[in-house]
C-alpha cells in the first residue's frame, strides 16, 4: 500500500499493531524510551513488552513525534488513556489535515469521562476517527496465532480502505460503523474482567465464572445501548469476543489485577509490579459515574469499585455478587 502509518506508543499492543502494519505499508513507531527505539531498529524486538517476539524488519522506531507524524497518512494511537490527550496534543501540530486517527486504547479519560475518539475529535477536529478493538492479546498475535479484530468508523468508505492496512495473515480485521458501541465494549469489559479475576483468585468454579461473564455482558449492553451503541455490536468481537478473552486469559492485565486481589494482595502492590497499565482500574470510577448519568444499574461495576477504593474486601464483594437478589434474567443484578 502507498499509505504511510505512524503509531504512537511502544507498549505490547502498540508494538504488535505497528509490526502488523509494517507488513503492508511503511510504518514508523514512536516510543519515549531510547533503549526501546534502539532495540526495535537494531534487533527487531521489544523484550520489555514482548519477550521472545520477532518484529517486522520493516518497522522503524523513533523518539521524535514529528519524524513519525509529519509524513503519515494514518495516525494510530496506542497510548494509555491518561496520557492520550497529552501525546495527541504534541502530535497535532505535525499532522496534515484530514489524516485519519485510529485509537487502540480501551479506556476513558478520567477528568472528562470521554472516550478516546471523543478526545481525538476535540483535539483534532476535522480528522476522521476510528477504533481498532476486539479479543486481541498481543503476545498471541505477534507469535502468529489466528485472531480477529474489528475496525469501527462512522464513514463506511474510509473504514473499508483502512481495513486493508491492518489485515495481515492470520490477523483478520472486520469492519463496523458503530463507533460508540465498539469503543465502549473495549472499555467496559475490563471492569468485568477484574470481577471475574477476583472470583478466580478465590477459587471460584467454571459455572460461577460463566455466570459472572454472562451477567457482565448484560451490564455492558445496558450502559452501551443507553450511550448510543447498537445492541448487536455487543454480541460481536468488540463485545462478547473481547469480554471472553479478557475474562479467561492469564495474559489479561485486568483479570490479573482481580486474581491477585482475590488472593488477598493490595492494589498498590499489584500495580507497582506491573509493567503495563490495567485500564479497568482507572476506568471504574468513570464508568460508575456514567451509569448514574444514564440511569443504568451497574451492580458488578459498583462492587469492583468498592474493592478498588478499599471499601470492601474482595471476598465480601464477590459474596455480594453471588447473593444479589434475583428476578427476570433481563433485569440488573
Amino acid at each position: 500500500m502507498n499509505l504511510k502509518a505512524a503509531l504512537l506508543g511502544g507498549g505490547s499492543w502498540g508494538t504488535t499493531v505497528a509490526s502488523l502494519i509494517a507488513r503492508n505499508a511503511p510504518a514508523t513507531l514512536w516510543a519515549r524510551d531510547e533503549a526501546t527505539v534502539h532495540e526495535i531498529n537494531t534487533e527487531h524486538s521489544n523484550t520489555k513488552y514482548l519477550p521472545g517476539a520477532r518484529l517486522s524488519s520493516r518497522l522503524v522506531a523513533t523518539q521524535s513525534i514529528e519524524e513519525a507524524v509529519a509524513p503519515c497518512d494514518v495516525l494510530v494511537m496506542g497510548v494509555p488513556s491518561q496520557h492520550f490527550r497529552a501525546v495527541l496534543h504534541q502530535a497535532r501540530e505535525h499532522l496534515r489535515p484530514w489524516v485519519p486517527v485510529i485509537s487502540l486504547t480501551k479506556g476513558l479519560e478520567l477528568s472528562t469521562g470521554m472516550r478516546m475518539t471523543e478526545v481525538i475529535q476535540e483535539e483534532m477536529p476535522g480528522h476522521p476517527v476510528g477504533v481498532l478493538t476486539g479479543p486481541n492479546l498481543a503476545r498471541e498475535i505477534i507469535q502468529g496465532q489466528a485472531a480477529a479484530s474489528v475496525m469501527a468508523m462512522e464513514d463506511e468508505i474510509i473504514v473499508r480502505e483502512l481495513q486493508q492496512l491492518f489485515h495481515s495473515g492470520l490477523f483478520r480485521v472486520y469492519t463496523n460503523t458503530d463507533l460508540v458501541g465498539c469503543e465502549l465494549g473495549g472499555v467496559l469489559k475490563n471492569i468485568i474482567a477484574i470481577a471475574v479475576g477476583m472470583g478466580d483468585g478465590q477459587g471460584a468454579g467454571d459455572n460461577t465464572r460463566s455466570a459472572l461473564i454472562t451477567r457482565g455482558l448484560a451490564e455492558i449492553i445496558r450502559l452501551g445501548v443507553a450511550m448510543g451503541g447498537r445492541p448487536e455490536t455487543f454480541a460481536g468481537l468488540a463485545g462478547m469476543g473481547d469480554l471472553i478473552a479478557t475474562c479467561t486469559s492469564a495474559q489479561s492485565r485486568n483479570h490479573h489485577v482481580g486474581f491477585e486481589l482475590g488472593k488477598g494482595r493490595s492494589l498498590e502492590e499489584i500495580i507497582e509490579e506491573m509493567v503495563m497499565v490495567a485500564e479497568g482500574v482507572k476506568s471504574a470510577p468513570t464508568v460508575m459515574a456514567l451509569g448514574k448519568k444514564y440511569g443504568v444499574e451497574m451492580p458488578i461495576t459498583r462492587d469492583v469499585l468498592s474493592v478498588l477504593e478499599g471499601e470492601r474486601t474482595p471476598r465480601l464483594a464477590f459474596r455480594g455478587l453471588l447473593k444479589s437478589s434475583v428476578g427476570a434474567e433481563s433485569e440488573p443484578g
